[in-house]
């Protein structure tokens, strides 16, 4: 009998794979994906038919949770724990309690300009279901969906913050305010007030990014502490390395991401403050 051919995977949007594909190239049961989703081991996007979007960082995420499962013997809380000490997972703690806050002002935002669900969703090119994770905090996003829904409400990715308007000229470590924009992307704002600068220290762990291109007003300046980021800004593709340094106008589409396997360490700087 002839042997039976690998079958491709279709991409259910553009850059996305339903469960079943996703499935088939980790290697376990969706049973067992909807498990570890469940646990915050994955957190896919929905379409408008409620199926499950999955991104290829994902992928590689779950690849990974199946190989400390398998080959190490480590049990779900184990894993979710490994993972987040590789920075692959948002740490608890005051990321934590800051994802919440983000819930928290989202729904504020939305209900206080009397939109729903579906239409704040729509405006922002993400699914209802993906938005409503994010108000309860059970999802968090890339700093490309973050700017959209910022720009929809004409806000700032600043005000997510929660930023006091009282300027403070000494802000200590421990005074920071974070940020979580995705998975494996942590935004420290230090200094916030009537500046005409928004400095941020972003630390992005191996193989996170911003997601989609994403554009604003302003300049934006890069020093690179530590490890490596790829940045494209329109078609043009750059590989930063620590001690780079990088400028460009932030009104041309600009993506990022770690391809380096240590933990990114960027100081950003954009001006003015409408990240």
């Amino acid at each position: 009998m002839p042997r039976n051919k690998p079958q491709p995977v279709k991409t259910a949007r553009k850059g996305y794979l339903k469960i079943g594909d996703v499935a088939r190239l980790v290697k376990i049961s969706p049973s067992m994906l909807r498990a570890w989703e469940r646990l915050g081991l994955a957190r896919p996007e929905r379409s408008r038919s409620s199926y499950r979007l999955y991104t290829h960082d994902d992928v590689r995420l779950l690849k990974r949770a199946r190989y400390l499962r398998r080959e190490r013997g480590l049990n779900a809380a184990a894993i979710v724990e490994r993972l987040r000490q590789e920075g692959l997972l948002g740490r608890r703690g005051a990321n934590g309690e800051q994802t919440a806050a983000l819930g928290r002002r989202l729904r504020q935002l939305r209900r206080r300009r009397k939109q729903s669900l579906a239409g704040v969703a729509k405006a922002a090119g993400i699914s209802t279901g993906f938005l409503s994770g994010l108000e309860r905090s059970q999802m968090s996003a890339s700093v490309g969906t973050l700017r959209r829904i910022a720009r929809f409400y004409d806000v700032n990715i600043l005000d997510f913050f929660g930023a006091s308007t009282r300027q403070k000229p000494l802000v200590r470590p421990r005074q920071r305010k974070r940020l979580e924009a995705g998975r494996g992307v942590c935004m420290e704002l230090l200094a916030w007030g009537n500046t005409v600068m928004e400095p941020h220290l972003f630390r992005i762990a191996p193989g996170a990014g911003s997601g989609d291109a994403y554009s604003h007003e302003g300049e934006e300046f890069l020093f690179l502490l530590r490890g490596e980021l790829d940045i494209v800004v329109q078609d043009e593709h750059y590989r930063l390395r620590a001690g780079d340094s990088f400028y460009f106008h932030s009104n041309t589409p600009h993506r990022w991401k770690n391809p380096g396997t240590k933990e990114t360490l960027i100081l950003w700087v954009n001006t003015p403050p409408t990240f």
